[in-house]
C-alpha cells in the first residue's frame, strides 16, 4: 500500500467524527466569522477563481463561496468527499467537489486566481512538488494561501504508519518558515507568515479536537509575479 492510499484511508475513516467536530453549534458561528476575516485578508476580492485542495469535508471551501468566490474543491478521500457533496447539493452558487490530488491537481494552467488549503502542507507527499504545480494554475499575480502549524514538532510517529525516510517532509517541521519557505522556493514573491491570533483565543476558550493541543496557527501566503 502506497503513502498516498495510507493517507486517503486514514482521512475517509475520520470523516464523519472530523466533521462533526467542524460543525459544533458552539462555535461555528465564531469560526465562520474569524475564519472569513482571515481568508479576506489573503484572496483577491471577490469574485475570485479559487482551488482549494485537500477540501476535506470542505470548511475553507464553503466559507469562500460564502464570501462570493467561485470555488473548486479537491480531496482524494472518499469519505470526505461524500460529505462536502452532499453539503454542497444544497447550497446555491456552493463549491465544486472533485476528485483530485492535491500534490498534482488535473487542472488547466492560469486557471485559477488562488489556491488555498488549511491543515494540508504538513500532510503533502511532496510539498515542493505540490506548490510547482499549483504556481503553473495561478494566473498572473495570482496567490497560494495556506494555513498550517508545527502540529508535530516533536514527530509524528506513526499516525500513516511506517512512512518513507523523506515522505510528508512538513509533517515534523519545527518552524513555520519551512513551510515559507517552500512556497519561496517555488518562485513565489511576497512570502508572509502571519500568525492568527484570533484563531488561538478562540481555541483557548472552546478547546480543540481530542488528542491534539492548543497552539498557534499560521497563515503563510505568496503570489506569481
Amino acid at each position: 500500500m502506497n503513502l498516498q492510499h495510507t493517507i486517503n484511508e486514514y482521512w475517509t475513516d475520520r470523516a464523519p467524527s472530523y466533521d462533526a467536530y467542524q460543525q459544533r453549534p458552539e462555535r461555528r458561528e465564531l469560526d465562520r466569522d474569524v475564519w472569513q476575516r482571515v481568508w479576506a485578508t489573503a484572496l483577491p476580492p471577490a469574485t475570485a477563481d479559487v482551488l482549494d485542495v485537500g477540501t476535506g469535508s470542505g470548511h475553507v471551501a464553503f466559507l469562500l463561496a460564502g464570501l462570493g468566490h467561485r470555488v473548486t474543491g479537491i480531496d482524494l478521500a472518499d469519505g470526505m468527499l461524500e460529505i462536502a457533496r452532499e453539503r454542497a447539493e444544497r447550497m446555491p452558487a456552493g463549491p465544486r467537489i472533485e476528485v483530485g490530488d492535491a500534490v498534482a491537481p488535473d487542472c488547466a494552467p492560469e486557471s485559477f486566481d488562488a489556491v488555498v488549503g488549511r491543515y494540508v502542507m504538513w500532510t503533502l507527499r511532496d510539498p515542493d512538488v505540490a506548490v510547482a504545480n499549483w504556481v503553473r494554475l495561478l494566473r498572473p499575480g495570482g496567490v497560494v494561501a495556506m494555513v498550517d502549524s508545527t502540529w508535530f514538532a516533536d514527530g509524528v510517529g506513526e499516525l500513516y504508519g511506517d512512512r518513507p525516510a523523506g515522505d510528508l517532509p512538513l509533517a515534523d517541521a519545527r518552524s513555520i518558515e519551512e513551510t515559507a519557505d517552500t512556497l519561496r522556493r517555488a518562485g513565489l514573491v511576497d512570502v508572509r507568515v502571519v500568525p492568527l491570533e484570533e484563531v488561538l483565543e478562540l481555541d483557548r476558550e472552546h478547546g480543540v479536537a481530542p488528542g491534539h493541543d492548543v497552539q498557534l496557527q499560521y497563515l503563510v501566503t505568496g503570489r506569481r509575479e
